[in-house]
């Protein structure tokens, strides 16, 4: 069981891109998923947090008024729409599932790359 990410890849500065996080495996609605990212000699930083039907988010200050996540429980699919990208929001992005129903389980994805040119 791992979510997959797809989306990353080269943009200058400005520009957008979308992130998505496939799931398979698991009752996707039953999972808060949340985005993270970790730059090079960084820690990783949490970037936004979706509940399990959409209702909640939250974000990252960072990254508040230009990215906005959401989820379509029918596709099992969790996005990361990134506008105005800067240099710094360089880093690989990671999809995580979080639930605490029926006992706590997470599960990390493998990441994607994000790079914005300056």
């Amino acid at each position: 069981v791992q979510p997959v990410e797809s989306g990353g890849g080269l943009v200058q500065t400005g520009g957008s891109l979308r992130l998505s996080c496939a799931a398979s495996g698991f009752t996707f609605s039953s999972y808060a998923m949340s985005w993270y990212r970790q730059a090079p000699g960084k820690e990783r930083e949490l970037v936004a947090v979706i509940s399990g039907f959409g209702a909640s988010t939250n974000y990252g200050d960072p990254v508040k008024g230009r990215f906005t996540t959401y989820r379509d429980n029918r596709k099992n699919t969790m996005y990361l729409q990134m506008n105005s990208l800067k240099p710094e929001d360089t880093a690989v992005y990671y999809c995580n599932a979080h639930t605490v129903v029926g006992g706590t389980r997470m599960y990390w994805g493998q990441g994607t790359q994000v790079t914005v040119s300056s």
